[in-house]
């Protein structure tokens, strides 16, 4: 990143102009995409038409404003690892603002997800669809009798590289690992690290808020902050401890 910058790209919000030669959303419209560069952050903004769709009525604005990054970069993790109906998957941070969205994602495939994250997560996992398995010693033991004699097909890594470890452990062929953080150890592996840079489309996008606004997927908010606390805001984020997103309101 070069500096001075700005923050964010997820946004939701109304227009309030267009340019010329614009077709698509019009002054008043509710919308949200994501913007060019880092700069969501910020009470206006110049986003191309292509980068925005319309808000559905029943989202609300906080909600409006967490799927692209999220979402997106579910999409991607896993179109890497392709997962069928009737696999399992394990998911590290499964509680987290990728993983809640991931996780939900694919048990609506059809897919047996096995969510690592900590036991205050296990209730809201479980009424999602997810098998929670707790982080922490033992859980190599844990993930195998949670998979059962099937065992697991893939392996989805949103926290660090010793998922990546514990997955070539577990003889998880390297093509259906993804990781989205631990790059080093990915390259070591062959592991994959396919991001939201591989699914950054309105398709996908329109895909993706479908998803919300028809509650196949549930964003669960974290905590909402203003705009003039946004260091607090990130003080949150770096705890590695929120469900879901932590959303900006101005």
């Amino acid at each position: 990143m070069e500096f001075p910058s700005g923050q964010g790209s997820d946004l939701a919000g109304v227009v309030t102009a267009v340019g010329d030669g614009v077709d698509g959303p019009a002054v008043g419209d509710e919308v949200l995409g994501w913007t060019p560069g880092p700069a969501a952050q910020a009470t206006h903004g110049a986003v191309p038409a292509v980068q925005l769709v319309a808000k559905p009525p029943l989202v609300g604005r906080d909600v409006a404003g967490a799927p692209h990054m999220a979402g997106a970069t579910a999409h991607a993790s896993a179109r890497a690892v392709a997962p069928r109906p009737g696999e399992t998957v394990a998911v590290s941070a499964a509680a987290g603002g990728v993983g809640s969205f991931l996780a939900q994602m694919l048990t609506g495939r059809g897919v047996r997800v096995l969510g690592i994250a900590s036991s205050a997560n296990a209730e809201w996992l479980e009424m999602h669809g997810v098998v929670p398995v707790p982080y922490g010693d033992g859980l190599r033991e844990r993930l195998e009798e949670a998979a059962g004699a099937d065992g697991i097909d893939a392996v989805i890594d949103l926290y660090g590289p010793e998922y990546l470890d514990l997955a070539v452990g577990l003889r998880i062929p390297p093509e259906r690992i993804q990781t989205t953080v631990a790059m080093q150890r990915a390259a070591e592996t062959g592991a994959r690290t396919d991001g939201r840079h591989n699914a950054t489309a309105r398709e996908i996008l329109v895909e993706l808020v479908d998803l919300v606004a028809s509650g196949a997927v549930e964003i669960p908010s974290a905590a909402t902050y203003p705009l003039d606390r946004v260091a607090g805001a990130f003080a949150e984020l770096e705890q590695r401890h929120t469900r879901g997103k932590i959303v900006l309101m101005p």
